[in-house]
């Protein structure tokens, strides 16, 4: 099959969803390609900030958003034995300190409003296999979907296909990884009745414990582990670990108990971020963790991908006006984002460093 359109967007996450609205709303004629069959992904970046909020009210998304189901945090607590030991409250002005957006909600939201355009197409389990190139410049890729072969021709090929980017890899597109010197296992539970829409951090055994509160009833755990330590962990018994969750939020002992009874309730993260030294190549883009893969303190990610989005629309749009794809005219997206996401992941690691410091407690390591 052959298909030709202005844009090829590889991943429909909410970056690539957002850009292939703004697109698809602007007249340009836009392929979204998403290598998983449905969109209901657990344990992805899920937490708005007040930048992602705010490029949703930008379009007059957000109110369709909340309409589908979302949570204010009202405030980020610190725990230590037992005890509140400090917290964060909104600041003035503001109504939260995050807001939880489950995933399927928010791509929900965006996928439908770009349907509406007839020159939006959606092709879910597709995966690119090869970049198409015409003198140095990507013209085009190809794909399968199923059994069948694709070749999609387009004057820019976006990679908004995350932190294994294949774009990127097609492309070669050099990129250096940021160690981070942890791992994070994911576990979701039912929340105890009345449990308060909060982010909750304590410290175990030295590392983070964070406990998100979920829309829809849930709470995500997120335990930070040493990096490359979990095939040790899964050979020691699962009991001792645990507990300690427990002894850390004792409200939680009965929803633990029933619904975490082994390693296989924990989904690994191996966390890193990354760097790219360009994000542009002629008549194609990365974006979103394809380009600077972000770690999971601070909840950037999700973020830096939605104003990914909405600075990359202008460009593209810009750059097909002009009829001038090349990296030059393409490398505006990155002049104009590069800045704040290196600021961003510097934060993150300083973040990591001093996240002992929020306990003000003496003696802990």
């Amino acid at each position: 099959m052959n298909l030709v359109a202005d844009v090829c967007i590889v991943g429909a996450g909410p970056g690539g969803a957002l850009l292939g609205y703004l697109l698809a709303k602007k007249g340009i004629s836009s392929i979204v390609l998403e290598r998983h069959r449905g969109i209901d992904k657990e344990f992805r970046g899920e937490h708005l900030n007040r930048d992602g909020e705010l490029v949703l009210k930008k379009y007059d998304l957000y109110d369709q958003v909340e309409q589908a189901g979302l949570l204010l945090m009202e405030r980020i607590e610190y725990w230590h034995q037992g005890a509140n030991i400090k917290t964060v409250t909104p600041a003035a002005g503001e109504q939260h300190v995050g807001i939880h957006v489950p995933q399927r909600n928010l791509l929900n939201v965006l996928i439908a409003a770009s349907e509406s355009y007839p020159h939006y197409k959606l092709m879910m389990g597709t995966k690119v296999t090869e970049l198409i190139f015409q003198n140095g410049t990507v013209t085009g890729l190809k794909a399968k979907q199923g059994d069948q072969d694709l070749t999609i021709h387009s004057k820019i090929v976006v990679g908004a296909d995350g932190r294994f980017s294949s774009v990127r890899r097609l492309a070669e597109m050099p990129f250096s990884t940021i160690p981070h010197g942890y791992d994070l296992l994911w576990a979701k539970i039912p929340s105890p009745k009345d449990w308060e829409p909060t982010i909750k951090n304590a410290l175990i055994d030295g590392q983070q414990l964070a406990l998100f509160t979920q829309a829809g009833g849930f709470i995500q755990i997120g335990w930070n582990i040493q990096e490359g330590s979990f095939p040790a962990l899964k050979q020691q018994s699962f009991t001792p670990f645990i507990e300690k969750v427990i002894q850390a939020f004792p409200e939680l002992t009965e929803t633990v108990q029933a619904h975490i009874h082994s390693w296989d309730d924990f989904i690994l993260l191996k966390v890193q971020s990354c760097q790219c030294p360009t994000w542009v190549k002629d008549g194609v883009v990365i974006m979103g963790d394809a380009a600077h893969t972000m770690s999971p303190t601070g909840a950037f990610g999700i973020n830096c991908a939605l104003l990914d989005a909405d600075c990359l629309a202008e460009v593209l749009t810009e750059a097909l006006d002009q009829r001038d794809v090349s990296a030059a005219r393409l490398k505006n997206f990155e002049l104009a984002r590069r800045g704040s996401i290196e600021t961003l992941q510097t934060l993150q690691l300083e973040k990591e460093t001093h996240y002992h410091d929020q306990f003000n407690v003496p003696n802990l390591t």
